[in-house]
């Protein structure tokens, strides 16, 4: 239970345990994490019952005791799918309950992340109605140029056209934005260089938590999407992005140019897919297919499984595969979760990709880095060397080398600590003295 009397913090986010979907977790974590360092989380979220997605009442269980939850309700999904967004659906519902939790309750900061997107919106309109300062938090970039963006009148090409008119209102007012890297809000500061003389901008990742990989072990959960065989088996855990095809191709050109090479390796891609919840949704597959890897070396589970279900493949897995994008601000989440899992990883990742810094400072595995679209065709010469370098580095593998001490900057408490850095500069008389702060 937090401490009586600590600042509170609200924070909208549609999606939340019993939820999986994986932006969860970036919320989850901070809430965890805020009491630590004097502040009080207050969690504003849709009832799941308003969820599309596969339900997880596990992860529930990661939740604190006594941590303040409030559910709204949503305008339900129909049939046809006209509006699946949770962030649309119910925008009014989660306005009108903010706004009263403001008035009624000595709430000192708003805090969006998005996606949804449109969630940003409520900050502005909150800060009209009730003078609330609010901050945005950009685990994705909101304005992005999809494959296809550039086809006039096509959903990728609405979709950039919507996103740059309703961003600048939605951020015109913030006090502060937050990234999971510096890139992902970069272009928000050059699209809208206002912000500089009123806003705060902060990185901080994803961030990992170790107690989740703990309580795995007590739910008595098994791999059920491959089984440890005599194979070097990889996992991949995630959706693909739009810009990871390329790096994609050009890994399995190598590989397949060199089938020989990888005759006893497996890649198993899980959630992968073109949407959450279809089986049938494959991405990796064509590419697999065209190379004639896929069934013997590749295999792929597009929909996705619940998160400690990943942290049971990672488990059962011999080591961790990662693959980045041309774009240089995405930062795998996964990378956290690899390091934890105590398997080795083996990393392809843009140069400037934070999780490169992150998987040679804990000396967590091997990483193949490139610069860009430019260094793409690159992977396919370099993947091969890189590849025998992994198999020298998992001859030697002992989890307990890994530098966990350099890893702690990464851990979700330290990361929750940068964010109540920014946090304590609206609350002048919040904290003098960080003795006083609750133990960990």
């Amino acid at each position: 239970m937090p401490a009586p009397n600590l600042p509170r913090i609200l924070i909208i986010t549609p999606h939340y345990p019993p939820s999986n979907l994986a932006a969860v977790h970036r919320s989850r974590l901070f809430a965890q994490h805020l009491p630590s360092f004097g502040w009080e989380p207050v969690i504003l979220t849709v009832h799941e019952r308003y969820y599309e997605e596969t339900l997880d009442h596990d992860l529930e269980r990661l939740l604190p005791a006594g941590q303040r939850i409030v559910k709204t309700g949503a305008f339900p999904v129909t049939r046809p799918r006209l509006i699946g967004d949770i962030g649309l659906r119910a925008f009014f519902h989660l306005y009108k309950t903010a706004r009263k939790l403001i008035r009624e309750e000595h709430i000192e900061l708003l805090y969006i992340p998005i996606p949804s997107f449109y969630g940003a919106l409520l900050g502005r309109w909150l800060h009209a109605t009730t003078g609330i300062r609010y901050g945005i938090d950009y685990i994705d970039p909101w304005v992005q140029f999809f494959p296809g963006s550039e086809r006039k009148w096509s959903r990728h090409w609405w979709s950039t056209k919507l996103s740059r008119f309703l961003e600048p209102i939605a951020v015109r007012r913030a006090s502060f934005i937050t990234g999971v890297a510096e890139g992902y809000y970069r272009g928000v500061i050059e699209r809208n260089p206002a912000l500089k003389t009123h806003c705060l901008f902060a990185a901080m990742p994803y961030g990992g938590e170790q107690a989740d990989h703990k309580a795995v072990a007590g739910l008595g959960r098994k791999p059920y999407l491959f089984q440890p065989n005599e194979k070097l088996q990889f996992v991949y855990a995630g959706a693909m992005l739009p810009k990871a095809y390329g790096p994609l191709d050009a890994l399995f050109s190598a590989i397949a140019a060199d089938r020989e090479a990888f005759s006893d390796v497996e890649f198993h891609f899980i959630g992968s897919g073109k949407s959450p919840n279809d089986p049938e949704g494959f991405n990796i597959r064509p590419y697999a297919e065209r190379h004639g890897l896929w069934g013997s070396i590749v295999h792929e589970y597009p929909a996705r499984i619940p998160y400690l279900d990943v942290l049971v493949h990672l488990e059962a897995a011999d080591a961790v595969f990662i693959l980045g994008s041309t774009e240089s601000h995405y930062t795998p989440s996964k990378t956290y979760q690899g390091v934890l899992s105590g398997k080795p990883i083996l990393a392809v990742l843009h140069e400037e990709s934070t999780a490169v810094q992150v998987l040679r400072q804990t000396r967590a595995g091997i990483v193949l880095d490139f610069p860009g679209e430019a260094g793409v065709a690159g992977i396919s010469r370099q993947f091969p060397e890189i590849f025998r370098s992994f198999r020298t580095f998992l001859a030697g593998f002992d989890p307990k080398e890994v530098d966990m001490r350099a890893f702690d900057q990464y851990s979700a408490r330290e990361v929750t600590h940068k964010l109540t850095k920014v946090l304590d500069r609206f609350i002048p008389s919040h904290r003098s003295d960080t003795s006083t702060h609750p133990p960990a």
